[in-house]
């Protein structure tokens, strides 16, 4: 029996059809008819893929005269976890839900710093309440609307640990997951635009209140203090937005390993925890140490400019 009849017996018998296949193998669906058709063999790489996905040695698909399947070489190959129907749905309501959660304790951290400047203002221009009062109540309200947000975060992650696979190992879909991912997404993609539309045209209104302070109470410290801290929900709300879509859109690509999910890409989610972990550390300590909380907000529009470019420069070159 030569391998394209091997193929398509072991196909069938899994239960996919040529498109899932070609999913598992991270090539197009073309490719799996053309090695189905005898037009076209796979190179090595792929052999070996398809002996763990099927459960075969490389022998029985490499030689023809190697009628039925050999195991002997099975228990070499490392096992790839396999993802049922029931656990996609579920991971896919655990982030819609956790999505919300997530946005909440970002709006909470982007926030924080209001009461610490409104008061700090109000000292200022009134003098009608001492210094270390204003810095002590602000300060106790921006430490304990963090500390909720971390207790969100740290809940969150309680939630999605045990997912976390998905992010970092190569892993396989059951029967009808992809279909059901890919019919989910295609569903919630006009709103995700829309978020990111929204989340966008907040971020950048979120800088009008400064500038009409400016124009209209020119050089009253009090009141540009008060637009200022309009500038905070307006552009965590829009954040809000951001999140909302982006989690929910991210759970699509993890299941489907497409975008900065897939296959090829997935080495690069140490250097995205990293990466997000300093920019924190660096916000925190800035804003702390300069207590310029005002304009310190700025290094998350950095962080977000950088990171597309730091990440293409760590990924290898990718051929289809």
């Amino acid at each position: 029996m030569i391998f394209a009849d091997k193929l398509i017996q072991l196909r069938k018998k899994s239960g996919w059809s040529q498109e899932e296949l070609a999913e598992q193998l991270n090539v197009s669906r073309q490719s799996v008819s053309k090695w189905e058709g005898a037009q076209s063999f796979p190179d090595i790489e792929k052999i070996v893929k398809m002996s763990q996905l099927f459960g075969v040695s490389t022998d029985y698909l490499l030689k023809e005269d190697e009628e039925e399947p050999s195991f002997a070489e099975i228990d070499e190959a490392p096992k790839v976890r396999r993802v049922t129907m029931e656990e996609a749905s579920e991971f896919l309501t655990i982030k819609e839900n956790t999505s919300k959660q997530i946005a909440f304790a970002s709006f909470l951290c982007i926030v924080s710093p209001v009461c610490l400047l409104l008061l700090g203002g109000y000292h200022a221009y009134t003098g009608a309440i001492k210094d270390y009062t204003a810095g002590g109540i602000g300060m106790t309200v921006l430490l304990i609307l963090v500390a909720a947000a971390v207790a969100i975060f740290i809940s969150v992650g309680g939630k999605t640990r045990r997912f976390e696979y998905l992010e970092t190992e190569l892993f396989e879909t059951e029967y009808g997951v992809s279909g059901m991912v890919k019919k989910r997404r295609d569903q919630f993609a006009d709103k995700h635009t829309r978020y990111n539309i929204v989340g966008t045209v907040l971020e950048i209104f979120s800088i009008i209140p400064l500038f009409a302070g400016v124009f209209v109470f020119g050089e009253n410290e009090l009141m540009m203090t008060v637009m200022l801290c309009c500038l905070f929900p307006i552009a965590g709300v829009g954040v809000v937005f951001f999140i909302l879509g982006g989690v929910k859109w991210s759970s699509y690509e993890k299941l489907l390993q497409e975008g900065e999910y897939s296959v090829k890409n997935k080495k690069s989610k140490a250097f995205h925890g990293a990466y997000w972990a300093i920019i924190t550390a660096v916000y925190l300590a800035v804003s702390f140490t300069t207590t310029g909380w005002g304009w310190t907000w700025f290094i998350w529009v950095i962080a977000g400019a950088l990171y597309p470019a730091l990440l293409a420069m760590l990924r290898p070159h990718q051929s289809k």
